[in-house]
This record gives structure tokens, sequence and C-alpha cells, in this order.
């Protein structure tokens, strides 16, 4: 049997990028009450993953709150909701001032007295050799990635806490290993899934779960930063030879964040393509110190 090239296999991915017409008729495996009635809170929900798994949870029958920093984004976003029915809310806050956290997660639950689900998608980063970051550059990336996701876990725990009701909490972190030219990024994630483990222990009695998602090359509006020689090469960091989505993604937070996902707690749930057994992701190209291995390689397998 010859086989299938990746590009014409049957299990078509949905298209990469996802735009709002797209996000609002893309096929999903759950239920459409599946979140029937829950109140989802999204950080990042302006773009990207966040917006993806904030138009699945509407559809899902969920109230939706989008937060983020830039106010246009977010209407962008809930406009659109609104316009087809769906219950949809935003909230502004910048992830990386505690306070304001504070303040935006009091207000959502004055308005919405409840919260049921928080994912944690917002994030930055740039690529660029660690030698060369300087302290805003690494403090910047730090505070949004790692405080930043801390401070909405830790508002929406106390929440809980005083309310005495049980969530839920998904962060958006990054594949563990072969990640390169973001080492700041590597570090802020992986601060996130050891805190993640500590407090799906610590919060446990809280009633409140936590857990994580790990992509890989996902195409989104983020790929913009990377030079185009690096994004060109990112299907090719896996088995399956194709950028993954912000919607299949999506599928998966709302997996582990919803009632399907009430028995795990802790994990890290990898979404590559299995990019993890397979290579490696260069954000700025592969040196030549590391090019020439890989030649030397190929060519002493083909001898």
């Amino acid at each position: 049997m010859s086989e299938i090239p990746p590009s014409e296999t049957p299990d078509t991915a949905p298209p990469a990028n996802d735009s709002q017409a797209e996000l609002m008729v893309l096929p999903t495996a759950f239920a459409a009450d599946f979140l029937r009635d829950k109140v989802v809170v999204v950080s990042g929900g302006g773009s990207g993953i966040g917006r993806a798994t904030a138009w699945l949870a509407a559809r899902l029958g969920a109230v939706v709150v989008v937060c983020g920093r830039r106010n246009e984004k977010l209407l962008a976003v809930v406009e659109v909701m609104r316009d087809l029915g769906f219950d949809a809310d935003y909230e502004p806050v910048d992830i990386r001032e505690r306070a304001r956290v504070e303040r935006a997660m009091r207000n959502i639950w004055d308005r919405h007295e409840r919260v049921d689900l928080l994912v944690n998608s917002a994030g930055g980063q740039f690529p660029q050799a660690a030698l060369d970051y300087s302290e805003k550059g690494w403090n910047a990336v730090i505070n949004t990635n790692l405080s930043g996701t801390w401070h909405m876990m830790q508002q929406a725990a106390l929440q809980w806490r005083e309310t005495a009701t049980p969530g839920s909490i998904v962060n958006v972190v990054v594949v563990p290993q072969g990640l390169h030219g973001v080492a700041h990024t590597c570090a802020a994630r992986a601060g996130v899934i050891a805190l993640s483990q500590a407090l799906a222990v610590e919060w446990a009695p809280l009633g409140v779960r936590v857990n994580c998602v790990a992509p890989g090359a996902i195409k989104t509006e983020g790929w913009a930063v990377y030079s185009e020689a690096a994004r060109s090469k990112y299907p090719l960091t896996n088995p399956l030879m194709r950028a993954g989505t912000p919607w299949e993604v999506a599928q998966a937070i709302v997996y582990l964040g919803g009632p399907a996902g009430s028995f795990i707690n802790g994990e890290v749930l990898t979404i590559d393509g299995g990019g993890q057994h397979w290579g490696e992701i260069w954000t700025g190209g592969k040196p030549e110190y590391y090019a020439r291995a890989t030649r030397a390689w190929d060519e002493g397998a083909s001898a």
C-alpha cells in the first residue's frame, strides 16, 4: 500500500489561524449543551488559542468572559458573539498587575456570581538568543507568562474559597522540550507547570482542579514575531507534518477543564502532533553548528 502524503491524509485539520467566521462553524466532538450555564473566563481571549476557546465555550452553552489588555480586541470577539445570541462579556485587565487582576476578578464575580472554569491563555514572548536578553525583556516575559498566570489563579481560587464553590483551571504552557530560542518562555512556562502541579494538590480540598495544555507548533497571530524561514519549518517539527490549530487546542482545554475531565488533576496534556517524540523547534532558525550535525547524520544514514 502506498503512503498517503501528510497533506492528503483523511484526518484533515481545520483551517489554521481560525478566523471568527470559521470559529462559528468548525466541527466539535462535544454536545451543544456541554457547558450550559457554566461561566468560563479566558485570559488572552481576544486572539489565538484564547479566542478559539472562548468561541468553543460559547457554542457549548457557557457564559463567556474574555479578558485582556486591549479593549478593541475583546470587543471584536464579544460583539460578534452577542450578535449571534451568545452570552458574552469582557473584562479589561493587565495580568501582570496583581491589584488589577484582583479588581477584575471581583468585577466578574459581581456580574456573574460564579466562575466554573478559568483558562489562562494570555502570554507573550519574542525569539532571541538568551545571552542577548535585557533585564527588561526577561522580566516582561516572566511577569506575563508566570506571574500573570499566578495572579489569575490566585484571585480565582480566593473567590472559590470565599464562596465555597468548586472550580477548574487550565493553563496554556508550551511543549516542555525541543523548543529553542525562547529560553525565557521555557523558564516561565516550566514554572507554570510546576506551580499547577503543586496547586492541584494544595487546592484539591477546595474542589479546585488545575491542569495544563502544552501546545507545539500552533498557527496563530503570534507566528508573526518569528522569521519567515523559521515559520516555514514549523510544520515539519512533528510526524503529522503540519501545524496545529487554535481550535484543536481549544477542544483539549474544554475536555480538561469541563465535566469530562472531572477526575483529571495536575496533568499536562501535550498537543504537538507527536513532536516531542520526533524533532525540535528552532524559533530563530537552526544555528550552523547544529545544522552541520543534521547534515552529517542524514548523509551517514543514506550512505
